[in-house]
C-alpha cells in the first residue's frame, strides 16, 4: 500500500528556491519508492537545531500534520544524526528518514546483481545502523516501509557485536567480485576496442540509449535510479568499428559522499573507459545544474579528463533556442549531439561523434608486411581498425587508423 509522506526541507536565507528544487526532486524518489507526498514544510533556518533539525514551533506543525492526516512516514531532505531522528520519531509517531535512506532504499529497489546487493547492503549497514538506536515503537525497521527494506532488511537487527563482522565479510564479498571485474577490464583492454561509458543525470535516458544502440533489453523506465547495475554491451558502427558501451547508475543533487564510496568499484567503470557519454534531458529546465552535479562527481572520481561526447536527449520536447543554447554552452566543453531516443531524432549526428571519438588520438598509417611476417600482420588485424588490404610484389599492404601504442609496436613495417 502506497505510504503517505510529508517532505521537510531547511534552507538558509535567500536560498529558498534551491531549496523548493531540491524537495521537488525528493517527491520524485519518494514516488519511485511508493510514497505519496501529501505535503512539503519548508523553514528557513541558517543552523538546524542541535536535537530536531527544525525549530520548536515547526516541529509543533509537524506533529499536527502527521496526526491529523494519517502520515506514515517523514522524510527530511538533508542528513540527519541518530538523535535528531529519535527526538522526531518521539514527537511526531511517526517513521523518519533522510534523504540518503531514501535513496538507499531505492538502490536496494533496483538491485538485481550479487555486487549491487552487496553495496546495498554494506552501504544500509555502515549508515542506516547507527541510526536505529532508541527506535521509540520497537527498536527495529524491520517491516517492509520506506526505508527498510533491500537485501540488507533481515541484517538490520543483528546484534551490534556482530555486526562488524558481518560488514567485513561483505567487504571481503566485494574485493573477491571486484577482482573478477578487474580480469573483465585486463580482456577489454588486451581487445583494443573503444570503450565508452554512458554516464549522466537519473532519469535523464541513459539506459534508453544503450537500448537504441545494442538493443541491451535493459529496463527503462520514467523513475529515478531505474538503472543501478552497470551494463555493457558490444555495438558495431556502420563503418565496421566496434565499440563497448557501459550504463552506470545515474547521479543526483546532494548524492552523499558515502554512497559515492560505497558504489565506488561499480562507479570506475568511467576511469576505465576511452571516453564519456553524458546524456542530459534537454528538455528539463535544470539542465544545466544537472550538467554541472555529474561533472561535479565525475571529479571526485577523477574521470573527468577523459573526452565527452554531451547527448542532449528528449531534443523533440525543446525549442531551437533552447537547443541552440545548449550548443553554445559546451562549445568549449566537447563533442555534442542533439538527439530523441524515443523519436529517433539525431541518430546521423549521433553515430557521427561515436565514429569520431573512437578514432580520438588515431593516426591513418599505411604499414608493409612481408609475406614472410604474416604472424605480425594477423597482430594487427586485432590492434587496429584496417581501412584497405593489397598485395604487392614485396608483401601485403594495410591502410589502417592505429593508436600511439600500435604505430610504435609496427614501427618497422611503416611504409
Amino acid at each position: 500500500m502506497e505510504k503517505r509522506a510529508i517532505l521537510v526541507g531547511i534552507f538558509p536565507q535567500g536560498k529558498e528556491d534551491e531549496c523548493l528544487k531540491s524537495l521537488n526532486e525528493l517527491e520524485r524518489l519518494a514516488d519511485t519508492a511508493g510514497a505519496y507526498t501529501f505535503a512539503k514544510v519548508t523553514q528557513m533556518k541558517n543552523v538546524p537545531e542541535t536535537a530536531t533539525c527544525i525549530g520548536k514551533g515547526k516541529l509543533i506543525e509537524l506533529k499536527e500534520l502527521c496526526q491529523s492526516n494519517d502520515i506514515d512516514i517523514v522524510i527530511f531532505d538533508c542528513e540527519l544524526t541518530p538523535a535528531q531522528i529519535k527526538n522526531i520519531e518521539n514527537e511526531t509517531e511517526c517513521d523518519v528518514i533522510d534523504r540518503s535512506m531514501l535513496i538507499l532504499d531505492i538502490f536496494a529497489l533496483h538491485a538485481v546483481s550479487a555486487e549491487g546487493k552487496i553495496q546495498v547492503e554494506l552501504a544500509q549497514l555502515k549508515y542506516t545502523a547507527p541510526r536505529l538506536i532508541g527506535k521509540g515503537k520497537d527498536m527495529s525497521r524491520l517491516g517492509g516501509g520506506i526505508g527498510t527494506r533491500g537485501p540488507g532488511e533481515s541484517k538490520l537487527e543483528i546484534d551490534r557485536r556482530r555486526l562488524s563482522s558481518r560488514i567485513a565479510f561483505l567487504q571481503n564479498e566485494l574485493n573477491e567480485l571486484e577482482r573478477n571485474r578487474q580480469i573483465m577490464r585486463a580482456q577489454r583492454e588486451r581487445s583494443n576496442i573503444p570503450k565508452a561509458c554512458i554516464v549522466g543525470y537519473t532519469n535523464a535516458g541513459k539506459s534508453s540509449l544503450l537500448n537504441m544502440l545494442t538493443n541491451a533489453g535493459i529496463l527503462a523506465e520514467d523513475k529515478l535510479f531505474a538503472t543501478l547495475d552497470p551494463t555493457t554491451r558490444k555495438f558495431d558502427l556502420p563503418s565496421g568499428i566496434s565499440m563497448l558501451v557501459t550504463d552506470t547508475v545515474g547521479f543526483i543533487r546532494k548524492l552523499p559522499h558515502h554512497l559515492v564510496h560505497a558504489f565506488k568499484s561499480t562507479l570506475e567503470e568511467t576511469l576505465y573507459c576511452d571516453f564519456l557519454i553524458n546524456v542530459v534531458d534537454a528538455s528539463d529546465d535544470e539542465c544545466y545544474e544537472h550538467m554541472m552535479t555529474t561533472e561535479g562527481i565525475l571529479s571526485q572520481l577523477g574521470a573527468l579528463d577523459k573526452p565527452i561526447l554531451y547527448v542532449f536527449n528528449k531534443a523533440d520536447l525543446c525549442t531551437n533556442e533552447r537547443l541552440y543554447d545548449l550548443r553554445f554552452f559546451n562549445a568549449n566543453k566537447g563533442r555534442v549531439a542533439c538527439i530523441s531516443v524515443k523519436e529517433r531524432i539525431g541518430y546521423d549526428e549521433l553515430i557521427s561523434q561515436l565514429e569520431s571519438l573512437c578514432r580520438f588520438g588515431k593516426t591513418r598509417e599505411s604499414f608493409l608486411f612481408p609475406y614472410t611476417k604474416q604472424s605480425e600482420l594477423n597482430q594487427l588485424y586485432q590492434l587496429a581498425e584496417i581501412i584497405s588490404t593489397e598485395y604487392v610484389d614485396n608483401g601485403t599492404k594495410i591502410y589502417a587508423w592505429v593508436d600511439t601504442k600500435t604505430k610504435n609496436k609496427f614501427s618497422a613495417f611503416l611504409d
